[in-house]
């Protein structure tokens, strides 16, 4: 793994850079939400559709870490030293197959792990680079890097692709989309960092340890972490989304283009509206069987509210309320007169807009 060193250099070199800028703009966040706080919204439908993505990305991230899904170790399924001889190693591993014979990748395996050094590869980058590689050498090392790095970039590319669906303007949204730069950077900052680990992680400690616990199994541990640091990451974003898309934290300001867009747009879908209802008006006025239809009904309908009113129980009720004092009949006009204003104020009516 790593060596302690090797993080306290990289916390030193990233340190000063990277901690200022988190500071200054957690500082920015936190006024401009105290100087102008947003109303909180419940937690918007495209936003939902990214939570799900990143919720099934961990998931399935959880789930990778488990040993079941992870490359056999037979090493460790062994309980093996690095220093056994290849014919106990597999002695021991066919007495745990299946009829007691070695399956045909163990038959593969097993020519490429006569060295001491091949099996420190193996731990470094595990059995199917050390299988598979046609054109790696113990004697250069970094040819099985090469071979691997194509393995390596591939889930790191999925979990990418994973961010880059949640933080997709067209599924989650124009508030998922604010955050996409940042997860892009985050995924090519995971993937750098194992290709960083690899790469500098020197195989050969292994070849001194003499007991099986002591054993670093580089390649199984880097994959566990990787999926770990994956179903973090996930975490970490999903909270970032709903928190940004409810206005708890990080809200974002409608600006005042937006405003006016919103604005045209519901003057727009009015403007539409009366429009038909003048097409409506101008039909029903100028076809005189529509028009002779609205009369009656109007007529019809005079006759019938008569009738209601001229009914015992409806004048009794009109009376005890009028009594009673539970109907103000000056508010209740009042009210009226504000309705008509709101509808009418500021419209000029024209005799050729009411009926041509």
């Amino acid at each position: 793994m790593v060596s302690l060193a090797t993080l306290q250099t990289l916390l030193f070199t990233l340190g000063p850079l990277l901690l200022p800028r988190l500071i200054s703009y957690y500082r920015t966040q936190r006024a401009s939400s105290a100087s102008s706080p947003l109303p909180t919204i419940p937690l918007p439908h495209s936003l939902k559709n990214a939570l799900h993505i990143l919720f099934i990305s961990a998931s399935l991230s959880l789930l990778l870490t488990l040993p079941y899904f992870s490359p056999e170790n037979i090493l460790t399924l062994t309980s093996s030293r690095l220093q056994t001889p290849p014919d106990v190693l597999f002695t021991r591993l066919s007495a745990m197959r299946p009829n007691h014979t070695l399956s045909p990748a163990d038959e593969l395996l097993r020519p490429r792990l006569t060295t001491l050094e091949a099996r420190t590869l193996y731990l470094a980058h595990g059995p199917d680079t050390l299988t598979n590689c046609p054109f790696c050498s113990a004697a250069e090392p970094v040819t099985y890097l090469y071979y691997a790095l194509p393995g390596l970039l591939t889930p790191h590319l999925l979990h990418l692709l994973a961010l880059g669906l949640a933080t997709s303007s067209l599924i989650a949204g124009k508030a998922a989309n604010r955050w996409r730069n940042y997860a892009a950077m985050l995924g090519v900052v995971l993937a750098c960092t194992e290709i960083y680990m690899l790469g500098t992680y020197d195989h050969k400690t292994n070849a001194r340890v003499l007991r099986p616990e002591d054993l670093t199994h580089f390649h199984w541990r880097v994959r566990t972490l990787r999926y770990l640091a994956f179903a973090l990451a996930d975490a970490a974003f999903a909270g970032l989304l709903y928190l940004s898309g409810t206005n708890r934290m990080f809200g974002m300001q409608v600006s005042s283009a937006e405003r006016v867009e919103a604005v045209m747009k519901v003057m727009e879908q009015a403007r539409g509206k009366m429009a038909a209802l003048g097409i409506v008006k101008n039909v029903v006025v100028r076809d005189e069987g529509l028009a002779g239809r609205g009369r009656e009904y109007w007529r019809r309908e005079k006759v019938v509210m008569g009738e209601v009113m001229d009914e015992r129980e409806v004048v009794e009720g009109v009376r005890n309320a009028l009594e009673g004092g539970r109907v103000r009949v000056e508010e209740v006009e009042r009210d009226a007169g504000r309705y008509a204003e709101g509808i009418y104020g500021g419209v000029e009516m024209r005799g050729d807009s009411l009926g041509g």
